[in-house]
């Protein structure tokens, strides 16, 4: 009975409209790796309260026992929850934590990191692996349909990514900057396999275009947002390789440290916005670009915002990709000002040198994969921040490859911070333990704010002022919650460690 039910409900995934991806995650479901296609991880579920929220008691627990951290969002589609570590996929059932399935890539040597999760399309759920390839499942049992490479990791490429899925486009990217390879995104045929297209942000070999000026990387390894109107996909890039010496490749290098939009049916650039004109830090841009449509000003504007990992909260006008808002969210001291263009102007005394330099954020960032989110219902914009300081060095023998310097991490301390998208100001400011968090953010319309803490507490706190409503030790959280109606109940779901905790009220 249980697979016949797989089978009808995966059939009736493909029926999911783009504007209900679009409009917030579905009451009873959580279908893609934001939710939505915003990336707001914003829910409009009330059962759960300021005034009851310490009511919330655990219903059950999936134990992957397995050695690694959940970083993974759970996909939840029709009473099934997947959930991945890096080789590895389960099917939980929703309603009591009972594993239905669980399959184990084929081991290979490749960079195990961790894991951000799958996606799914009709019957279908696609895993990424370490060695960099695309597995496709079936919902029902786990079985392999295809298997495709999507980058070779023996050149030093891996991937941790969840996918975007628009229309038949399965768009994934990857990671790698222990190596001077491209930067690169791929699409790839949801029923065949086959790829569709690939966007290089800096150019592969034998090509000129885009314009590094000699930088490689740029690697795409987080999920990216989708606007259904303006069919644009956006995009957040990684550092440039070499990464600590800046010498050898001269100018902004773009598109590196940089939001991208991108032509989902083509993956022709349409604008790109660099957060980090020629990086030196390992400051990626890969956080996620938020999708808000509001007034700004007094006008409505289809706006992207990000907390980026160099420490400044950027509002973007997404149809154009001009910059409305540069502020600082967090310690920074690496930029002498801000440009024409919005873009914070790096100070050369802060590049890595033999004597070393002292430098905010360190290396781990200002924030960095950890999702954030938007409530709509107070214009706020939460994000888990870190103030740090590290000390970077580089000398001519460390050479052009790879890490190409050294550095390391002196102190931080973490927070969770809501900003005023209007003006760039830190509203609120709530501490979460020394070094960095690790957790992703959701929001209710209730005015509640779920996270996780240093320590390895699930918190819920008011969204309005950051008071604590309540928590449970559940050991680190490596992602971020969601949540979702189920059997007339609001449940909330956390990893903390390996496995999988769900609260509900009693």
């Amino acid at each position: 009975m249980r697979i016949f039910k797989l089978c009808a409900s995966a059939v009736a995934l493909s029926c999911l409209c783009i504007g209900l991806l679009a409009q917030g995650p579905p009451t009873d479901s959580w279908p893609t790796y934001h939710g939505d296609y915003t990336g707001r991880r914003h829910s409009a579920l009330s059962g759960i309260t300021p005034e009851n929220v310490g009511g919330l008691t655990k219903v059950w627990t999936f134990q992957t026992g397995q050695n690694q951290q959940i970083k993974a969002t759970p996909i939840l589609v029709h009473g099934v929850i997947y959930i991945s570590l890096p080789d590895n996929l389960w099917a939980v059932d929703a309603h009591n934590g009972k594993q239905l399935w669980h399959y184990t890539a084929p081991e290979n040597n490749a960079f195990h990191i961790g894991h951000r999760g799958v996606a799914i399309y009709k019957d279908t759920v696609y895993l990424t692996t370490p060695d960099a390839h695309l597995i496709a499942l079936n919902t029902a049992d786990g079985k392999v349909r295809w298997n495709v490479v999507i980058a070779d990791s023996k050149r030093g490429y891996w991937s941790t990514n969840a996918p975007l899925i628009v229309g038949n486009h399965v768009m994934v990217g990857v990671s790698g900057d222990f190596d001077n390879v491209p930067g690169q995104l791929k699409s790839i045929d949801a029923d065949t396999g086959k790829t569709q297209w690939i966007f290089y942000s800096t150019p592969p070999p034998g090509l000129s275009d885009p314009p590094s000026g000699g930088a490689t990387g740029g690697q795409m390894w987080m999920t990216g947002t989708y606007d259904p109107e303006l069919n644009l996909v956006f995009v957040g890039t990684g550092n440039p390789t070499p990464v600590l010496n800046g010498t050898v490749r001269p100018g902004d290098n773009p598109w590196t440290c940089s939001i991208v939009a991108i032509h989902p049916d083509t993956g022709k650039l349409a604008w790109g916005f660099q957060a980090s004109p020629h990086d030196t830090h390992d400051w990626d841009a890969a956080e996620v670009p938020v999708l808000v449509d509001g007034d700004f000003n007094g006008a409505p504007r289809k706006m992207l915002m990000q907390a980026s990992r160099n420490g400044y909260f950027f509002v973007l006008d997404r149809t154009t990709g001009k910059n409305l808002v540069t502020a600082p969210f967090a310690a920074v001291n690496w930029a002498k000002g801000i440009d024409k263009d919005g873009r914070p102007i790096p100070d050369p005394e802060k590049e890595p040198a033999r004597d070393g330099r002292l430098v905010a954020p360190n290396e781990n960032g200002a924030t960095n994969y950890r999702s954030p989110s938007f409530d709509p219902q107070s214009g706020l914009f939460l994000v888990s921040a870190q103030d740090s300081y590290g000390i970077y060095f580089f000398k001519p023998e460390h050479g052009e490859y790879g890490w190409a310097g050294a550095d390391y991490n002196l102190a931080g301390k973490a927070f969770l911070r809501a900003i005023d998208y209007q003006t760039g100001k830190i509203q609120w400011s709530h501490p979460l333990g020394d070094g960095p968090a690790a957790a992703g953010v959701l929001t209710t319309d209730t005015g509640i704010a779920f996270t996780g803490d240093v320590p390895g507490n699930a918190i819920a706190v008011r969204t309005s002022d950051g008071t604590t409503l309540w928590h449970a030790s559940i050991g680190r959280m490596g992602n971020a919650p969601i949540t979702y109606m189920l059997d007339g109940k609001q449940i909330m779901l956390f990893g903390g460690g390996s496995s999988l905790h769900a609260f509900a009220l009693p």
